[in-house]
């Protein structure tokens, strides 16, 4: 597969291509208008497992989608280049990361996304992935961002914990100006002094404000906003229970897709196992927002832009 085109199955088509818009070409031009519908979901755990336990995951996520009428892509990372200590775990390491990641997406059919850490990680992944993720820490990083756009796969980039909204006009820039048609930004929140992060949902509402004036949609943390930087000297802390608040309060707030990670397990999970909702709270949760973006379907606080993510942006 050419490297600046992202992959084409009936996954990509079915989730992607109608979900990521308004569709527009380098110069700007719109290509349709948002739609508004289902919440996204992007889920997974941290770190990639095995195979079978990927699978294990992949499929109970898309069954609670499929149950309370969410889309889903599936999150999982080859390799965590930011984490506390030199000792801490890393994964499986690019090659096998997106062959993983290539089998959740053949077997179920469904959109996978990953980060990538580095501007040369970025064309082999945006061959096996539907949608590249830029980490936080990362956001500002010409080379990286550009290295993402000009692959013209989808590119979700999230909100630095340093940055304010009205700041990711220049990321959403950097990623356009090489060829980037296709933007999602996620908040995940903003540090409040040592070890501890705040969601300012003033500030949700004015990404979301952005992103109504750009055509791009927002996302939401939900699990990494829980999370209490370095914590426990050499790993982060986290307050897990308040994932699901933090959701309700996004969902409500007018957010277009959820970002979550999950785990049969948490305590056992190579990364982020203070922070991962167990794999089992997630379905219940899903019924409650699917009910909550049901409420407000019909009012001005939606947006609508994730909810025709992923749009192809072919010719």
């Amino acid at each position: 597969m050419p490297s600046n085109q992202s992959p084409t199955t009936a996954a990509d088509g079915d989730v992607l291509e109608r979900r990521f818009g308004p569709r527009r070409d380098p110069q700007g031009a719109s290509h349709g208008d948002a739609e508004e519908g289902r919440l996204l979901l992007i889920a997974g755990p941290c770190l990639l497992e095995q195979d079978d336990l990927n699978a294990r995951i992949a499929e109970t996520l898309l069954e609670a989608c499929r149950t309370h009428g969410l889309d889903l892509v599936f999150k999982g990372s080859f390799d965590k280049a930011n984490r506390s200590s030199i000792r801490s775990a890393r994964g499986p390491g690019l090659e096998e990361g997106l062959a993983r990641l290539a089998r959740i997406r053949e077997r179920f059919d469904v959109p996978v996304t990953t980060d990538i850490h580095a501007p040369e990680q970025a064309a082999p992944a945006a061959a096996v992935v539907d949608l590249l993720q830029i980490p936080a820490f990362l956001c500002r990083q010409t080379d990286l961002l550009a290295a993402a756009g000009e692959t013209r796969a989808a590119v979700n980039v999230k909100k630095g914990q340093f940055m304010a909204p009205e700041e990711m006009r220049q990321a959403v820039g950097k990623v356009r100006e090489s060829g980037g048609t296709r933007i999602m930004l996620t908040e995940r929140g903003t540090f409040f002094g040592y070890h501890r992060l705040v969601n300012d949902f003033a500030g949700v509402g004015d990404l979301i404000e952005m992103g109504r004036a750009e055509g791009i949609p927002i996302c939401f943390d939900v699990t990494h906003s829980t999370q209490l930087p370095g914590a426990v000297g050499t790993a982060s802390g986290g307050r897990p229970e308040r994932a699901p608040l933090l959701a309700r309060a996004a969902v409500a707030a007018g957010v277009g897709a959820i970002f979550l990670e999950c785990h049969p397990e948490p305590k056992t999970a190579p990364s982020d196992a203070s922070t991962m909702l167990p794999l089992a709270e997630v379905a219940p949760l899903l019924r409650t927002l699917a009910a909550i973006r049901a409420a407000v379907a019909s009012t001005s606080v939606l947006d609508g832009g994730a909810t025709t993510a992923l749009r192809s942006s072919g010719s």
